[in-house]
């Protein structure tokens, strides 16, 4: 069989929210990490496939990814639909910034409980993401999986994300999917009441921002073809902070294999490299654990 097709038989069983563990031992007190429990997770829309898992993180989860992203966040981008490169655009104003999947036990639990629930393996997943928005700021329309070639080539299209909310939002900076089927006069929205949205999230099923809460959603169909009713956005905040945490999750291995990668794998590496990143941020540039960094060659790892 396939990898696409191996991974396709595992999404098929997760609307039945079957309940896995990885194992008795968790890596952190308290944390349980890989275990999932079905009774929190709730169905929001089926075009697209999305479901919201209620205390899916910890408060010490929440604290923690905060607490290792704070000073290190730089201003976000989104993928060139042509080249596949990273560029600044007025479509997205966060700021945020990567933690290694190997960052500290914390982290390691967390991803472990990700792959347990959307029983894909870790492999296949990019490093968390961490991402601040304060007021005004958002993310307008836009879908997870690729336009160019350039970023398929590494794992393949983007089959699943996960948003993980650390913070409570006083209003907006809801999760919102224009495109997907809503009833022609719901009183609610996905698992939302509609009074209880901004007017940017009203335009189609919504979820709001609820610490330690996660959204699960399919970007493409179980034959692998795109869903364009996945299409997403970030509403602005209109009162309060939002944090939140991505998990996106490819249909092939994401992680390079260790040796004979003597390359930079952004745009910026020299530029990082001149201003001492190489020392100061060690594991995105170099790698760590067997798993190579983005930048080796201007580290001069390699």
């Amino acid at each position: 069989m396939s990898v696409i097709g191996r991974v396709w038989c595992l999404l098929v069983p997760l609307v039945s929210l079957i309940c896995e563990s990885h194992g008795a031992g968790s890596s952190y007190a308290g944390s349980a990490s890989a275990i999932i429990d079905p009774s929190k997770v709730k169905q929001v829309s089926w075009k697209p496939r999305a479901f919201v898992y209620k205390g899916f993180l910890t408060e010490l989860e929440c604290d923690h990814l905060i607490s290792l992203a704070k000073s290190e966040l730089k201003r976000s981008a989104v993928a060139d639909n042509l080249s596949g490169d990273s560029k600044l655009s007025d479509v997205r104003t966060s700021s945020g910034m990567f933690i290694s999947k190997n960052k500290d036990p914390i982290v390691a639990g967390i991803e472990d409980k990700i792959s347990s629930w959307t029983f894909l393996p870790k492999e296949n997943g990019e490093d968390i993401q961490v991402l601040r928005y304060e007021h005004g700021q958002k993310y307008d329309p836009h879908y997870d999986f690729f336009a160019d070639k350039v970023n398929i080539a590494r794992g393949g299209h983007r089959v699943a994300t996960v948003l993980m909310y650390l913070t409570n939002v006083t209003r907006g900076g809801e999760t919102v999917f224009p495109n997907a089927e809503v009833e022609e006069f719901p009183r609610h929205r996905g698992s939302e009441t509609i009074d209880d949205l901004s007017e940017c999230a009203k335009k189609g099923i919504a979820v709001k921002p609820r610490r330690g809460d996660a959204l699960l959603f399919f970007s493409l169909y179980p034959n692998a073809v795109p869903d364009t009713m996945s299409l997403h956005a970030g509403c602005p905040v209109i009162e309060g902070e939002k944090w939140s945490a991505t998990k996106w999750i490819h249909v092939d291995s994401f992680d390079r294999k260790a040796g004979g990668d003597c390359t930079d794998h952004h745009e910026s590496c020299a530029s990082w490299a001149a201003v001492g990143e190489c020392t100061n941020n060690p594991e995105y540039m170099v790698g760590s654990a067997g798993l190579p960094g983005y930048c080796m060659r201007s580290c001069k790892a390699c």
